[in-house]
């Protein structure tokens, strides 16, 4: 139902920063809880980051914690992937996901099967 679109990726030095970001198409954004995930050559797409409805609650995995930041701009009707301190393992297509119309504002998801909607990614390399 909703269109996605990831920008901002690129080529980035280990321990700089780059920033993504995540249109989508729709003015409903702000019912669908967001998620970040990344996948890399010969890899299996995994998990990255979640954010809630209204952007009160995140969750993000063990891997990026305190590297990268989620948040979004519902008004914008974007969602953003802050990465910090980055290293040649953060090198993969890093894919938007929504998961529409939850219940509670709270909610956040990192299982791939909870997002019904993908953007087609943006490539992250990150050289040493």
């Amino acid at each position: 139902q909703v269109q996605l679109v990831e920008s901002g990726g690129g080529l980035v030095q280990a321990g700089g920063s780059l920033g993504l970001s995540c249109a989508a198409s729709r003015h409903t954004f702000s019912n669908y809880v967001m998620g970040w995930f990344r996948q890399a050559p010969g890899k299996e797409r995994v998990f990255v980051a979640t954010i809630s409805r209204s952007g009160g609650n995140t969750y993000y995995a063990d891997s990026v914690k305190g590297r990268f930041s989620i948040s979004r701009d519902n008004a914008k009707n974007t969602v953003y992937l802050q990465m910090n301190s980055l290293n040649p393992e953060d090198t993969a297509v890093y894919y938007c996901a929504a998961a529409g119309y939850v219940a509670s504002d709270s909610v956040i998801y990192w299982h791939r099967e909870r997002y019904n909607n993908w953007g087609l990614g943006t490539q992250v390399t990150v050289s040493s």
